[in-house]
C-alpha cells in the first residue's frame, strides 16, 4: 500500500512539474523528437536512475490502467470467469488489452513521464502540438489522481481513528438504503 502511494505521488509530482514546464517553455510539448538518436541523448535528467524510475513508473499507469478499467462499473462484465468464459468475452478482453497497451505509449509521453519514442511515432500526433489539450489532459490527470489520494488516505486515517478512539464499539443506528429482499 505504501509503495502505490509512493508511485501515485511521484507521479503527480511529475505530471505537475510537467505542467509549469508547459506553462514556462514550449519545448515541453509532448512532439516527436527529430534529431536524437538512441544512446546520444540521455531522456532524463537523473541519468539511469531517472531511465528506471520511468520504466517502474510506465509500468504502474500499465497496472493501474487495466485495474481501473475492469473496475469500473461498465466494463465488469467483461472480467473473465476460470473455466467458464465465452470466446467472445476473450476476444473482448484481447481488444480491451490491445487498446490500453497502444495508448500507453500516449498517455505516458503526454503525462511528461516520459520523452522517449518507442517503435511507433507516437508523439507525431497533430493534437500533441495543441497546448490547451495537452494542459488540460495533464491538469485533469494531476487533479483527478490527488483527489482520489486525498480521497483513500483519509478514509483510512477516518478508520484509524475511528478504532483508536474505540467508536467503533457504539452502538450506532444503521440504515439501509436499499431493501434487502426484493417486494414481490
Amino acid at each position: 500500500m505504501l509503495g502505490l502511494l509512493a508511485l501515485t505521488g511521484i507521479s503527480v509530482l511529475i505530471v505537475c512539474f510537467h505542467v509549469l514546464e508547459l506553462l514556462l517553455d514550449d519545448a515541453a510539448m509532448p512532439r516527436g523528437i527529430q534529431d536524437a538518436s538512441l544512446g546520444q541523448v540521455s531522456f532524463s535528467i537523473f541519468g539511469s536512475f531517472g531511465a528506471a524510475l520511468q520504466v517502474i513508473l510506465i509500468f504502474y499507469l500499465m497496472v493501474s490502467s487495466v485495474v481501473g478499467f475492469y473496475s469500473s462499473p461498465l466494463f465488469t462484465r467483461l472480467l473473465p470467469e476460470r473455466r467458464d468464459t465465452p470466446l467472445t468475452k476473450i476476444i473482448g478482453n484481447c481488444v480491451s488489452l490491445l487498446v490500453l497497451s497502444s495508448a500507453l505509449p500516449v498517455f505516458s509521453r503526454t503525462l511528461g513521464i516520459t520523452r522517449f519514442d518507442l517503435l511507433g511515432d507516437f508523439g507525431r500526433f497533430n493534437w500533441l502540438g495543441n497546448f490547451y489539450i495537452v494542459f488540460l489532459y495533464n491538469m485533469g490527470f494531476a487533479g483527478l489522481t490527488t483527489l482520489c489520494l486525498v480521497k483513500r488516505v483519509s478514509w483510512a486515517v477516518q478508520a484509524e481513528l475511528i478504532r483508536a478512539f474505540g467508536l467503533h464499539k457504539l452502538p450506532l443506528p444503521v440504515t439501509c438504503r436499499r431493501p434487502l429482499v426484493k417486494s414481490c
